[in-house]
């Protein structure tokens, strides 16, 4: 007679990997939509910053008003400023500082779609733009509002510890001469008087 190898697995060996599937699923989902969320608002907040450094860099070498400005319209060819910054926002060639995309040469520099559904930014006093003068310095407020000095960059979560001492949230501090920062410590954020709407 002969013998025949039968080739699969065992039915314990089939419960064993469900079980470890299983376990590796129970604890790593949720740290995955953590890290997903973290993701979001860390993106976001490093966007606005990114802008911020666009801005001044340019507005330094062009010698020329450079605006960054809240857009609901931000990908279109005709962008200008309104709405807030959860709508999206462009950074502009501002050559008559009017904080208005209006005229020739007052071209785009880049443009930021509207920020994830889940995360929400808050701007001090609902402030909408933050411009810089042809030195690479902020003009400070230019008469439409306040400009940008803090944004508060948060989701459902609200500000709480997460891992590493960081926070569920992330505060962008503008200097009045332009200086961007991203703050992500929660013991930071706190002492700033920074909070989640």
């Amino acid at each position: 007679m002969d013998n025949k190898h039968q080739n699969g697995f065992t039915l314990y060996e089939l419960m064993i990997t469900l079980l470890v599937i299983g376990v590796i699923l129970t604890f790593g989902v949720p740290n995955f939509n953590e890290f997903t969320r973290n993701t979001q608002l860390t993106g976001t907040a490093n966007d606005l910053h990114a802008s911020f450094q666009l801005a001044r860099s340019e507005a330094a070498r062009s010698k020329s008003n450079i605006t960054i400005c809240a857009s609901n319209n931000s990908t279109d060819a005709a962008a200008n400023c309104g709405g807030t910054f959860n709508d999206g926002w462009i950074v502009f060639i501002d050559l008559n500082g009017d904080i208005d995309r209006a005229g020739a040469g007052e071209n785009v520099l880049r443009a930021h779609p509207a920020v994830h559904n889940l995360v929400d930014v808050a701007t001090n006093g609902g402030a909408t733009y933050f411009s810089f003068a042809g030195t690479g310095l902020g003009r400070g407020d230019v008469g439409v509002g306040p400009a940008l000095q803090t944004a508060m960059i948060c989701d459902d979560r609200g500000l709480r510890l997460a891992a590493g001492g960081r926070a569920t949230a992330r505060r962008l501090v503008a200097t009045p001469i332009g200086r961007a920062t991203v703050i992500s410590d929660k013991a930071m954020i706190d002492a700033a008087g920074g909070t989640c709407p």
